[in-house]
């Protein structure tokens, strides 16, 4: 008999992952780089402008450029907030806006090159036999302190840092610092066959710091993907930028109560963000600031209707026990892969 679900939530994010992978790296090849420029460069997911054959750039480098150049050197200037400073980053704004509403944070889980590499890397690593390594009910207090590493990073390299090189304050090395450590910028062009990024500044002490440690970044993120699920993902500025309007995107993830919640976890242990929020807590605070709408809880949870997908009123997805039964024949809830069971034949009797 057919099944009722030919295609799964995940089946689909990752075709949806793919393609914004080609399109988020080597998306000009298609519209040109000058319409790749004009199309948007305020896209909330980490595709990186220094990546030339991309299609789309990331709302931070915009941002701290603007801090930088526009808004830090008209303040040492002592002029007024006009025009010239203030409309380029409302129109920045205005743009993350327009792709932010549609999809809300489903570009971290859905779109962002970056997680996807991380996702197709632990995949990887789950055939060859690599455990994936959960923060147990233990290990949650670990979880917690990881958290506030990408609101220092969004606050202090993405906002702060840049500002204070346009006041002149810092050395003009710092202008865009967390461009400079970004993992993305050297994973997306080395899929390019550029491998400039990867080169650290000699001459300049902060340029080859900032360089050493974007090697080590796309260092643990590749390696580390092996075994952790996102790695990179829990510490990334861009994951707190899209948190702070969340709340303003018709998207969302969407929970009811149920008696067994709490219980099973297994919505928690089907998380990549190992986000123990969704298990324990109920309405908007089931919707966590670290969460990526990949839609995996909803995946796994066993109960029907208990987890939704939502845009505005409409649910796109939504738990079901029989989904769920469907789902852990190929995959279990922590990523692990079920191996594929070869039926042996038996020989013919003389």
């Amino acid at each position: 008999m057919p099944s009722k679900f030919p295609l799964t939530l995940s089946q689909v994010r990752l075709a949806v992952q793919l393609l914004m992978l080609f399109v988020t790296v080597w998306g000009s090849v298609i519209v040109g780089s000058y319409m790749a420029d004009k199309i948007s460069n305020a896209l909330p997911a980490l595709s990186c402008a220094y990546d030339q054959a991309n299609g789309g750039y990331c709302v931070l480098i915009p941002t701290q450029h603007i801090l930088h150049h526009r808004v830090g050197e008209a303040m040492v200037r002592a002029q007024q907030l006009t025009f010239q400073m203030v409309l380029p980053l409302l129109m920045m704004l205005v743009t993350f806006f327009a792709f932010f509403f549609v999809i809300g944070k489903a570009f971290c889980g859905w779109v962002c090159p970056l997680g996807t590499l991380q996702e197709l890397i632990g995949k990887l690593g789950r055939r060859f036999g690599i455990a994936p390594r959960r923060f147990e009910e233990g290990d949650l207090g670990a979880v917690r302190r990881v958290r506030p590493v990408k609101w220092v990073l969004l606050l202090g390299l993405v906002l702060l840092l840049p500002l204070l090189t346009g006041l002149g304050v810092t050395p003009h090395s710092l202008g865009n610092p967390y461009c400079d450590i970004c993992p993305s910028r050297i994973a997306t062009t080395l899929l390019t066959g550029n491998t400039e990024q990867l080169a650290l500044k000699l001459g300049d002490n902060v340029g080859f710091a900032l360089g050493a440690v974007a090697n080590v970044l796309i260092g643990f993120t590749l390696i580390g993907a092996l075994a952790i699920r996102q790695p990179f993902c829990r510490i990334c500025p861009l994951l707190s930028f899209n948190a702070v309007f969340q709340r303003l995107s018709p998207l969302r993830l969407a929970k009811t109560k149920h008696e067994s919640c709490g219980k099973c976890r297994v919505c928690a242990e089907a998380c990549p963000m190992d986000i123990p929020e969704i298990a324990s807590e109920d309405g908007r605070k089931a919707y966590h600031e670290d969460c990526t709408l990949c839609g995996r809880c909803a995946e796994y949870c066993p109960q029907d209707g208990t987890l939704k997908l939502k845009w505005g009123p409409l649910a796109l997805f939504s738990s079901s026990r029989e989904y769920y039964k469907n789902r852990v024949k190929g995959e279990l809830p922590d990523g692990t892969v079920k191996p594929i069971k070869f039926a042996r034949r038996e020989a013919a009797d003389a």
